[in-house]
C-alpha cells in the first residue's frame, strides 16, 4: 500500500463513519470540516462545543483537516472515541553505521487518553524500541525484531522484521523510541532505517518488501483516543448528566466520567434533544443493517416506538425464536425434530467454542513460558546491558525458539554432533542454508545467568581466526541455545584417535596446530578485553577446518577473571586427564590451569596416544606421567608417535617435549605463561632453515667489538673494548645457587629476538662473516655452540646469527639474557 492508497484508505474510513451517524451539532454551528462530520459535545467555534472542557474544542484549518492536538482527526464516534493521524518515529543510518537521521515522537492529548486499540509497532530488521507513558506507574513497554534478509520475515509482527505488543489505556502522552542493535549495518542494503509508531490494532499489515526500505513512505498511522463527560460516573451525575431524551447514561471505559448512547432503537445523537437527537428507527424500512427487522418466511414487519413487531398471516403461528411462521397443526414429531437438531448443532458449537478457548489459552500460556524463560536465561539482562553499553561492536543475533526447532529438524537426533558435559551440540540448517553449530547449553544454577550474558558478550566479542565464532543465542526455551559457525572436519580427537581419519597427521600438521591453540589461549589470557580462562582445553574442544586450521570450541566451562584479580575460587570443572591437579586439589582457578591442559595436549599430538587410557598398564594410564617419565629416562623414543618421528626434527620434537613438561609440573609457579609457550613452539618453526654451522672460536674481543658489549669475566676483571655506555653489563643478579653456579645478566644493544627456547639472535655487518667463524667461550669452555646465520641478509647489509648456550636459564625479549656459569673457588 503506497502514500495515495494511505490517503485513500483514510479518506473512505471517515466517510464511512460520517455516513453511518447521522447526528448533527448544536443549532446554528457547523457541523463539517472536509468530509468530517463534527458532532457535538466537540464543536469548533465557542459556544457549540460541551462548555467547561476545551478538550472538545477542535479546529478547521484553511485546508479544511480537522485538528486536535495538532494531529489530523479522522472520525469522531459518539461511542466515545476519536480517531486521529499521528507521525511514526524513526532512526537512520548510512552503510557505514553512521545516524543521519532520528525522530523521537512524542504527543500530549490533554483530557483524552489512548485506547487499549492500538498496537505499539516496530519494524526493521536489528531493532528494538521502546514506548513509555504516563499511565499507572509510569508504564514502558519495547519490542523487538530481528532478520539477516528480507527472506526471514513472514508478512506478519512476530519479531521476524516487526514486532508488536499491546498498550494499556489511560495515559494522554507517550513518547516513543527506535534503536538499532548493529546500526543496519548488515542489513543497509535493503533496511537502512528502524521505525516505531502507535497504529490502530488491525490497520497496519507488514510488507517485508516494501516496509523494510522506507515503510512504503507511509508517515502517519490511525490512532484510538478515549474521551468522556466530566470526571463523575454516571451515578455520582445522577441527573445532572447531559444525556436527553430517549438516551442512557453509560460509565465510560476510562474509568472516569460518562458517555451517553440511545437507547435500543432509537438513534441519533444522544446528547441533543431536538429532531437530531435520539429518534425511533422505523425498523421495517431502514437499509441499515444495524437496525434491519429480522422477521423472515411469511412474516411481516410492524413497527412500533423503539422496536418492530412479526405478524403472521391467519393459519399461522409466529415462531418467537426465529421470527418466522408455521402453519398450525403440525405434526407431533416436527418440534422434538428441531429440538434435536438445535440440542445437536448447539453441542457441536459448544465444542468449537471450548476447542478454541482451549487453543488460545495454549497460545497464551505457550507465549508467557517463553517469555519466563527468556528473562530467567538473561534475555533482559542482554538487552538492558546492550541498550546501556551500545550494540556497536557486539553482534549477537536473537534467535527464537520456532527458528531453533527448524534449524535441527525438531532437534533430530541425526543432526547430533556430539554430547558432552557443557550440553548436547546439533547440526543446524539457518533459513538462509547456511550450516551452523547450535548447542544446547547447561547452566548449573540460575545465579549463573549473570555469568553467561558476560560470556556471550564477551565471545560475541572475539574475533579471533582460531576461535569457533559465536554467531547468537535462543533464550527462549527451558535452557539456552548458542548458535557457532559449523567447522566441517571434526575434532583434533577424533583425527589422533578415530578411525574415521585415514590420512595420519603430520608433524608439520600438529606442530602448526599446537602453536595456533598455544596462540589463542595466549590471547585469551593476555589480549581479550576481560581475561577468559577456557577451564576445557582438550582435544575434543579443538575443531580442524578443511584446511586442519585449529579453532578452540566449547566454553560452556569458561570463567572471566578481572583483571584486578589473579585467580577465582571456583567449584571444580574440567575433564579428566587434562584437569589441572593443583587446581582439583584447591579449586583455585587461573591461567596456570589452561597451561596444564594444554601440556596434555601437546603430549598426545607427539605421542597420539589418549590422555586416560585404561587399556593401558597401570603405570600409563595417565599420559601425563607415562609421558614425563619417558622423559626423565631418555626413552622419548618409545612414546613418540612413529608416523612423525624422523632424522630431521628429532631437535624440534625433543624441544617440544620438553615444553610439554614443563607445562605439566604439579605446582602452577613452576609452569610457564601460554604467550611464553606459545613464543617457544613459534621458535620452532623460525629455526627450521637448516645452515652450515662454523667450527671455529672467535676471540673474546672480536666478539665484544662487533656487539658492542663489555662481558664480566669469570674472575670479576671488566673487558672494555665495546661501548662505553654499557657498564658492568655482566653482573650477578642473587646468591650462588645450590650447585655452586652463579647467574649473570648480559646485554647487548644488537640482539633484536630472543625467544625462551636457548636462542640468541645478533645482528652483525657481512663485512665482519671472517671473525664469526669460531666460537667464543664467553663464560666457560663448551657452554656455546656454533653461530650460523638464520636467513637472508637484511636490507641494510646485515645478517641474523644465532648463537645457543646450554646454559641460559632466563631471556625475556628486552636485551637482556640472563645465563648460569659455575663460580671459581677463587671469587665465591
Amino acid at each position: 500500500m503506497n502514500k495515495v492508497q494511505g490517503l485513500f484508505f483514510v479518506a473512505m474510513f471517515s466517510l464511512a463513519y460520517s455516513q453511518l451517524i447521522k447526528g448533527k451539532s448544536l443549532p446554528g454551528c457547523t457541523d463539517r470540516c472536509g468530509n468530517i462530520t463534527v458532532e457535538y459535545p466537540f464543536g469548533i467555534s465557542p459556544g457549540c462545543y460541551y462548555p467547561g472542557d476545551n478538550s472538545f474544542k477542535i479546529t478547521c484549518n484553511e485546508t479544511n483537516k480537522l485538528i486536535f492536538g495538532g494531529n489530523e482527526v479522522i472520525n469522531i464516534s459518539l461511542s466515545g472515541e476519536l480517531r486521529v493521524l499521528n507521525t511514526r518515529s524513526y532512526v537512520c543510518y548510512n552503510i557505514q553505521g553512521n545516524q543521519i537521521s532520528r525522530q523521537n515522537r512524542w504527543s500530549r492529548l490533554g483530557n483524552l487518553t489512548f485506547s487499549d486499540k492500538n498496537r505499539f509497532t516496530a519494524v526493521g530488521c536489528n531493532t528494538y524500541a521502546f514506548l513509555n507513558t504516563n499511565g499507572v506507574g509510569n508504564y514502558s513497554t519495547g519490542c523487538m525484531s530481528t532478520c539477516n534478509s528480507p527472506r526471514e520475515t513472514n508478512g506478519s509482527c512476530s519479531g521476524g522484521g516487526c514486532c508488536q505488543t499491546s498498550v494499556p489505556r489511560g495515559s494522554n502522552y507517550f513518547r516513543v523510541s527506535p534503536y538499532s542493535f548493529s546500526n543496519h549495518t548488515s542489513v543497509h542494503s535493503f533496511n537502512p532505517c528502524s521505525y516505531a509508531f502507535l497504529v490502530e490494532d488491525g490497520v497496519f499489515n507488514f510488507s517485508s518488501t516494501e516496509d523494510l526500505m522506507n515503510l512504503r513512505n507511509i508517515t502517519r498511522f490511525p490512532v484510538v483516543l478515549d474521551w468522556s463527560i466530566g470526571k463523575e460516573s454516571c451515578e455520582q451525575a445522577g441527573n445532572a448528566s447531559i444525556c436527553r431524551g430517549n438516551s442512557v447514561c453509560s460509565d465510560s471505559v476510562r474509568g472516569t466520567g460518562y458517555i451517553c448512547k440511545c437507547k435500543k432503537g432509537f438513534d441519533g445523537n444522544p446528547y441533543l434533544s431536538n429532531e437530531n437527537g435520539c429518534q425511533d428507527i422505523n425498523e421495517c424500512n431502514t437499509t441499515s443493517t444495524i437496525h434491519r427487522h429480522n422477521c423472515s418466511g411469511s412474516s411481516t414487519c410492524e413497527n412500533t416506538i423503539g422496536n418492530f413487531l412479526c405478524n403472521c398471516p391467519s393459519g399461522y403461528n409466529l415462531n418467537s425464536t426465529t421470527n418466522s411462521c408455521t402453519r398450525k397443526g403440525r405434526p407431533e414429531y416436527y418440534g422434538w425434530t428441531r429440538i434435536f437438531l438445535g440440542t445437536t448443532i448447539g453441542f457441536l458449537a459448544i465444542l468449537l467454542v471450548v476447542s478454541c478457548i482451549q487453543q488460545k489459552m495454549k497460545h497464551q500460556k505457550d507465549t508467557k513460558l517463553r517469555q519466563q524463560f527468556f528473562q530467567q536465561n538473561g534475555g533482559g539482562m542482554l538487552i538492558q546491558r546492550l541498550s546501556r553499553e551500545g550494540s556497536s561492536n557486539v553482534n549477537v543475533q536473537i534467535f527464537t525458539e520456532e527458528g531453533m526447532k527448524t534449524a535441527t529438524n525438531g532437534y533430530d537426533e541425526s543432526r547430533i554432533l556430539g554430547q558432552g558435559g557443557q550440553g548436547t551440540v546439533y547440526k543446524g540448517i539457518l533459513p538462509d542454508n547456511s550450516i551452523v553449530a547450535i548447542k544446547k547449553a547447561l547452566l548449573g544454577d540460575r545465579s549463573q545467568v549473570e555469568q553467561f550474558i558476560n560470556e556471550v558478550l564477551v565471545l560475541s566479542q572475539i574475533n579471533h581466526r582460531n576461535v569457533v565464532k559465536l554467531l547468537g543465542c535462543c533464550l527462549e526455551t527451558e535452557v539456552p541455545f548458542l548458535v557457532y559457525e559449523f567447522i566441517t572436519s571434526g575434532t583434533l580427537f577424533d583425527h589422533l584417535h578415530s578411525s574415521l581419519f585415514d590420512a595420519s597427521l603430520t608433524w608439520e600438521h600438529r606442530l602448526r596446530i599446537a602453536i595456533e591453540v598455544a596462540g589463542t589461549l595466549a590471547y585469551l589470557h593476555s589480549s581479550a578485553s576481560i581475561p577468559i580462562i577456557h577451564r576445557d582445553v582438550k582435544t575434543a574442544n579443538i575443531l580442524l577446518d578443511e584446511n586442519l586450521t585449529a579453532k578452540v570450541a566449547d566454553f560452556g566451562a569458561s570463567r572471566l577473571i578481572p583483571r584486578d584479580k589473579e585467580e577465582l575460587t571456583t567449584m571444580v570443572q574440567g575433564t579428566l586427564g587434562y584437569l589441572d591437579p593443583e587446581y582439583y586439589n584447591t579449586g583455585l582457578l587461573n591461567e596456570k590451569s589452561d597451561v596444564y591442559s594444554f601440556g596434555v595436549v601437546l603430549m598426545e599430538l607427539l605421542s597420539g596416544q589418549k590422555a586416560l587410557c585404561f587399556e593401558r598398564p597401570q603405570h600409563s594410564k595417565h599420559l601425563v606421567s607415562y609421558f614425563t617419565c619417558a622423559k626423565r629416562e631418555n626413552r622419548l623414543h618409545e612414546i613418540i608417535d612413529e608416523q612423525v618421528m624422523n632424522e630431521d626434527n628429532q631437535r624440534e620434537i625433543q624441544e617440544a617435549a620438553r615444553v610439554a613438561v614443563e607445562c605439566t609440573r604439579l605446582t602452577g609457579e613452576e609452569r610457564p605463561r601460554m604467550k611464553e609457550v606459545a613464543a617457544v613452539l613459534e621458535g620452532l618453526i623460525a629455526t627450521k632453515t637448516k645452515h652450515q654451522w662454523s667450527d671455529q672460536y672467535p676471540e673474546p674481543m672480536e666478539f665484544e667489538h662487533l656487539l658492542g658489549v663489555e662481558i664480566l669475566s669469570a674472575q670479576g676483571e671488566t673487558s672494555s673494548t665495546g661501548y662505553d655506555s654499557i657498564k658492568n653489563v655482566a653482573r650477578p643478579i642473587g646468591p650462588p645457587l645450590s650447585d655452586g653456579r652463579e647467574s649473570l645478566v648480559w646485554k647487548a644493544r644488537k640482539i633484536v629476538y630472543c625467544p625462551c627456547n636457548h636462542h640468541m639472535i645478533f645482528l652483525r655487518a657481512l663485512s665482519s662473516l671472517a671473525q664469526y667463524r669460531r666460537v667464543l667461550p664467553v663464560l666457560a669452555p663448551g657452554s656455546f655452540t656454533l653461530l650460523r646465520p638464520v636467513g637472508p641478509p637484511l636490507s641494510d647489509g646485515r645478517e641474523s646469527l644465532v648463537r645457543k648456550a646450554r646454559k641460559i636459564v632466563y631471556c625475556p625479549c628486552n636485551h637482556h639474557m640472563i645465563l648460569t656459569r659455575t663460580v671459581p673457588q677463587s671469587t665465591s
